[in-house]
């Protein structure tokens, strides 16, 4: 079995994350992506973040026509900071030995990971699957980590990523990122604005009964 597990905040979910994650699924023929929506990320102010049952909620009305998508709250139930180390010993304790797990991050996420909890156990636990845009200059990990770690990676060419001594893979793929952020949602639903298009209906219907985002 071969999973994706993608996390963020997700305030709001919108049509970005979605095709994203539809082209790592399609490119690495993953069974199964697992949306892990962060409870209390430690890189962001946690009364700014719209209260975990919402973005629950518009997270499984999101992923609700798709069945490779999952919802998963494994951060939420813990009631702790949300690290990700956590979350991947986790979920290898939980499963079979055989599961394949593919870390998908964005660019600017990974240009930060040497300031993420236990980073150089984390890159070592899974493989990582690093979104990119459209003319990414791939300089390979010597830019981005400690040049004593981006050592132990030798970069594969029928793998087309950097291979590291046990085995994991650090991935650099282009995606399709559609220019929508969700902090621009949030502005336009304060101001009174439109966000039809920008993402599913099911999640735009939501914030609009509940009244998220408004002023």
């Amino acid at each position: 079995m071969k999973w994706g597990l993608f996390g963020g905040t997700f305030d709001p979910v919108h049509y970005g994350h979605l095709r994203c994650a539809e082209e790592i699924l399609e490119m690495f023929r993953l069974n199964r992506i697992f949306f892990i929506p962060s409870a209390r990320p430690p890189h962001k102010v946690e009364t700014e973040i719209t209260p975990f049952r919402h973005r629950e909620e518009m997270l499984k009305l999101a992923l609700a026509d798709n069945n490779n998508f999952s919802f998963s709250d494994i951060e939420g139930s813990r009631g702790e900071k949300s690290y990700s180390i956590t979350t991947v010993e986790e979920i290898k304790n939980r499963f079979p030995k055989q599961l394949e797990l593919f870390f998908i991050l964005g660019q600017d996420a990974f240009q930060a990971i040497t300031s993420w909890k236990d980073w150089e156990k984390l890159l070592g636990s899974c493989h990582f699957v690093v979104m990119t845009r459209a003319h990414y200059e791939n300089r390979g990990l010597e830019d981005i980590l400690p040049a004593e770690y981006a050592a132990g990676f030798t970069y594969q060419r029928e793998k087309e990523g950097f291979v590291g001594r046990n085995g994991n893979v650090i991935y650099f793929r282009e995606v399709t990122f559609l220019d929508i952020s969700s902090s621009d949602i949030r502005r336009r639903v304060r101001e009174g604005s439109s966000i039809s298009y920008l993402l599913p209906d099911g999640v735009r219907h939501y914030i609009i009964q509940k009244g998220i985002y408004q002023r």
